[in-house]
């Protein structure tokens, strides 16, 4: 965790030295953190749809998911939209996870994910924020179907 927290903290400096601040009510780019389980997301919308990566590290092992979203405005608020997609993701699980469910030997976790939820860029200041519900199934590896996925993204956009 302390690595994560870390590892937010310089990304999150190198993206304010280089970036040009965003203060009005779109972005283009934006990198930050999203909670649940932990991750570190990269969001860059090409016209009005947005492609997302996740990196997640836990004592499980890690996961790098990458989603398609389609963004739609949501009501008369500017800033607000809400969103939908898909993708895949690829993880490695740890020894630890291993020795949990050892009629699973095999390390690695190959599956599709969707996405649902809400996006506001707040005018004004270089901050997103954004809550969904991210299902997924893993199909190569351990499967399983995961539900509880998603929650608050807090993102700094540039």
């Amino acid at each position: 965790m302390k690595r994560m927290i870390l590892a937010t903290i310089v990304l999150f400096s190198i993206a304010s030295a280089k970036a040009q601040q965003n203060l009005g009510s779109d972005y283009t780019t934006a990198l930050g953190v999203k909670v649940y389980p932990g991750a570190i997301s990269v969001k860059h919308f090409i016209n009005k749809n947005a492609v997302e990566g996740l990196g997640y590290i836990s004592s499980d092992g890690f996961r790098l998911t990458g989603l398609y979203e389609v963004h739609n405005p949501l009501g008369n608020v500017a800033g607000l939209r809400w969103y939908v997609g898909g993708g895949a993701h690829l993880g490695i699980w740890s020894d630890a996870w291993k020795n949990k469910y050892p009629t699973r030997e095999d390390g690695l976790a190959i599956g599709v994910d969707g996405i649902l939820g809400v996006d506001y860029k707040i005018k004004g200041a270089p901050l997103n924020l954004s809550f969904d519900w991210q299902p997924s199934f893993n199909i190569i590896g351990y499967n399983y179907f995961e539900g509880g996925w998603g929650g608050l993204g807090v993102r700094y956009t540039f």
